[in-house]
């Protein structure tokens, strides 16, 4: 997965030309999409069930990737398929920064689990 979201990229590019960039507001949050997300469009996230978005907490960047550093389980997901992410900061009102798809989109019963294992999601910038 890697993609910045409009905001990202006008953030890190803040960032680069030492103008003040808004850093994202900790905990960083993984959101299951059932529709594509761009740039500017957020896709369609899942609801219902006890879905909830899950923190996400990464490795130390290496050789310019960084991958989640835990599991991110979602319980008692909802009938849905999945086959994106959006992850969100915890502002007040979450700011989308990085969006990207799964490797193969996942179809959920109700009352399913699901786990993205530490290591499988990667963020790169090329």
């Amino acid at each position: 997965m890697t993609a910045l979201s409009d905001v990202g990229e006008t953030q890190l590019l803040k960032y680069l030309v030492n103008q003040t960039p808004t850093a994202p507001v900790q905990p960083l949050k993984v959101a299951l999409m059932s529709a594509a997300p761009s740039d500017s469009a957020v896709g369609t996230e899942i609801a219902g069930g006890s879905y909830a978005r899950q923190n996400i907490t990464f490795s130390a960047v290496s050789a310019d990737v960084a991958t989640n550093s835990a599991d991110i389980t979602f319980t008692n997901m909802p009938a849905a398929t999945v086959g994106w992410v959006n992850i969100y900061d915890s502002a007040g009102t979450p700011v989308r920064w990085l969006h990207g798809a799964l490797a193969a989109s996942k179809t959920f019963t109700a009352g399913d689990s699901f786990t993205i294992p530490a290591g499988s999601l990667t963020i790169t910038l090329a």
